[in-house]
C-alpha cells in the first residue's frame, strides 16, 4: 500500500504545482472562413463591380449575373436532352442515314463546315434543336409572356420583382440545396452542372476524335447503341 500512496501523493502534488504555474501556451480564437464563402464573396464583388462599370447592362441582367446563369443554365440542360435523345434516336434507327452527309446542292453553305464539307443528318437535328432552344430565348426577350420568367430584367414585366427577390437569394459558388423539389437553388446548380458537363463532353470529344454522341454513349457504357 506505501507504494500507492506515494504515487497518489506525487500525483496530487504535481496537480496542485500545476495550478499556481505560469501558463506556457495562450489560446487564440482564430476565426477562418470557410473557402466557399471567400470565394462567394469574390464572385458577388465582381457582380458589384460589373454593376458599378456598367450599370445599363447590370440593369437588364446582362453580364456575370445570376439572370444570364439561370438562361445559359437552361440551355446547357436541353442540350443535353437533345444530345442524350439523339444518341437513344441514332441506336435505335429513329434517324434516318444518321451518318449521311447533307446534300450541298439542296442545302447549300448553310450546312458547310468548311469548304464543300456538310454536317451529318444527325447533326443536322441537334443543330435545329439547339436553334429552337435559342429562338424560345429570342421570344422571352422580345415578346415575353405575363407569367414567363423573362431574359432580361424589365422592370415593366409582371414578374420583375419575383426575379430580383430570386436572384438576391441565389449565386455565389454553392447555392443552399437544403430545400428538396423544383426549386430555383436546384435549377441554379443543374445548370452549372449541365454547363461543366457540355464543357467536358466538348474537350473529351476533341481529344479523342469523335463525335459527341460517341461519346455521350461511351460514358453511358454503350447504353444507346
Amino acid at each position: 500500500m506505501a507504494p500507492l500512496r506515494t504515487l497518489a501523493a506525487l500525483f496530487l502534488g504535481a496537480n496542485a504545482a500545476s495550478a499556481f504555474s505560469p501558463s506556457t501556451s495562450v489560446s487564440k480564437t482564430v476565426v477562418r472562413r470557410p473557402q466557399t464563402a471567400v470565394a462567394s464573396s469574390t464572385f458577388d464583388d465582381a457582380v458589384k463591380d460589373w454593376g458599378e462599370e456598367y450599370p445599363q447592362f447590370a440593369e437588364w441582367g446582362w453580364g456575370p449575373s445570376v439572370q444570364a446563369e439561370i438562361w445559359n443554365g437552361r440551355h446547357a440542360m436541353f442540350g443535353w436532352v437533345v444530345m442524350c435523345a439523339s444518341a437513344y434516336a441514332k441506336g435505335h434507327g429513329l434517324i434516318p442515314n444518321a451518318d449521311q452527309a447533307l446534300d450541298f446542292k439542296e442545302w447549300g453553305t448553310l450546312a458547310t463546315i468548311s469548304g464543300k464539307n456538310t454536317i451529318t443528318n444527325e447533326r443536322a437535328i441537334i443543330l435545329i434543336a439547339n436553334v429552337h432552344a435559342f429562338f424560345v430565348g429570342l421570344a422571352a426577350t422580345i415578346s415575353p409572356l405575363p407569367f414567363s420568367d423573362t431574359l432580361l430584367l424589365d422592370k415593366n414585366h409582371p414578374m420583375y420583382e419575383w426575379q430580383v427577390e430570386r436572384n438576391s437569394k441565389l449565386g455565389g459558388v454553392m447555392p443552399n440545396l437544403g430545400k428538396m423539389g423544383v426549386t430555383p437553388e436546384a435549377e441554379l446548380a443543374n445548370g452549372r452542372m449541365a454547363m461543366m458537363g457540355i464543357i467536358t463532353c466538348v474537350a473529351y470529344s476533341g481529344i479523342q476524335g469523335q463525335s459527341m454522341i460517341d461519346t455521350i454513349n461511351e460514358w453511358v457504357g454503350g447504353a444507346y447503341f
